[in-house]
């Protein structure tokens, strides 16, 4: 148990203390607030987010890891606390298998976050879907993000028309983003138009999220209730930054 008692763990603890409180006099105000990045996800912090809050939070995340300052979790505490009292993550991911895009580290995020569902092409399909409407539904995520990246290699397979064993089916999911997306610096529309190849990433991950609503009433109604919030975003895998909308 000493780790939970470390130096590190209070000032984390000390920080939610304090960020809970400011929430609650911005709440009295009727303006909006920040959460700090807990020591580990609770329950009760949890519940008492907003969607909002879980983004900032992200973005807050995003920035600590762009800048070098990322990565302060006590992460045997959090193997403690959340082995011991379970998890509460605050948002779900969906984001590509690229080994340049994992969410727990572009988001400096810490064990009982977020839930990850991480898939070629961050498409959608029904089970990530399932995986979704649990985790907001059932567990209490407030945010869902579909998480794309530049010079994705699924984007690239699906401008190319590649055909290989099931990767085809996955390409396939994409082809609808190749097809809509415009000509960009140029009438290459292969893998060698870099440019192009991002703005096909970016309306693959538009047209995913209107999938993840389209596609589950569950979602859908808890989204228009304001329950969960359902975003897009795309990581600049040079720069490390992610941008959201």
């Amino acid at each position: 148990m000493q780790a939970v008692g470390s130096g590190r763990w209070l000032r984390r603890v000390s920080v939610l203390m304090a960020s809970l409180v400011l929430a609650a006099c911005a709440s009295q105000q009727g303006s909006p607030s920040t959460s700090a990045h807990p020591a580990v996800m609770t329950q009760q912090v949890q519940s008492s987010m907003t969607a909002e809050q879980a983004l900032q939070l992200l973005k807050d995340g995003n920035a600590r890891f762009v800048s070098g300052k990322g990565g302060a979790h006590d992460l045997p505490a959090q193997v403690l606390a959340t082995g011991k009292n379970g998890q509460f993550p605050f948002v779900s991911i969906v984001s590509c298998i690229d080994s340049r895009s994992s969410p727990s580290l572009v988001f400096d995020l810490g064990i009982g976050d977020a839930f990850n569902a991480r898939v070629a092409g961050n498409v959608i399909n029904e089970d990530i879907l399932g995986s979704l409407e649990y985790a907001s539904k059932v567990a209490g995520a407030k945010l869902i993000v579909v998480l794309g990246h530049t010079s994705c290699g699924a984007v690239k397979g699906a401008c190319d028309n590649i055909a290989l064993g099931n990767l085809s089916g996955l390409l396939a999911k994409i082809r609808p983003a190749v097809n809509a997306t415009s000509d960009t610096k140029g009438a290459d529309r292969s893998s060698h138009n870099y440019a192009f190849v991002d703005a096909v990433a970016e309306n693959n991950v538009k047209r995913m999220v209107q999938a993840v609503q389209d596609r589950s009433p569950i979602l859908r109604e808890m989204a228009a209730n304001n329950q969960v919030k359902i975003v897009g975003a795309m990581l600049d895998v040079k720069t490390g930054e992610v941008k959201f909308y």
